[in-house]
């Protein structure tokens, strides 16, 4: 199998709740960040996942509610999603058959590149890169299945 876990169908693999940590990483000044919440994939009507994503984020020792919403719809090929934000703007596809997907999400003048990586059936982690003229960051987030 070797160090990333085929998922067959991820739609079917992210339904339930699980615990996030994200680190929140600006290269350009230094500073960095912590996301501690939970974020839950739930049905959604007509087919797919609502991801509602809700905790704590704190920058600069500052401590804020956070919160998110996507969609993650069936994707063009078996096993896949297609993914949205929550007014329904296409954000990226997603594949994880082999384990391992890299997306790209151009915004503006800036770039998001997604490396998603499965280890096992209970853990997964997104690793953002954002470039652009304004911005220089990396968010990783770890996510763990909560049973």
């Amino acid at each position: 199998m070797g160090e990333f876990w085929p998922v067959a169908d991820v739609l079917e693999h992210l339904a339930g709740r699980w615990q996030v940590e994200r680190t929140v990483r600006d290269l350009a000044s230094g500073d960095e960040g912590l996301f501690r919440g939970t974020t839950v994939f739930g049905p959604l009507e007509g087919g797919g996942l609502l991801h509602q994503e809700s905790g704590t984020f704190t920058w600069q020792d500052v401590p804020r509610p956070a919160e998110r919403t996507l969609r993650f719809l069936p994707g063009a090929a078996p096993g896949t999603a297609d993914v949205r934000f929550a007014d329904g703007r296409p954000f990226h596809e997603l594949d994880l058959t082999s384990g391992r997907y890299v997306a790209d999400h151009p915004c503006v003048a800036d770039l998001y590149r997604g490396e998603f990586t499965v280890r096992d059936a209970d853990h997964w982690r997104t690793v953002w890169r954002v470039g652009g003229p304004a911005k220089d960051l990396v968010l990783t987030t770890d996510y763990t299945r909560v049973r």
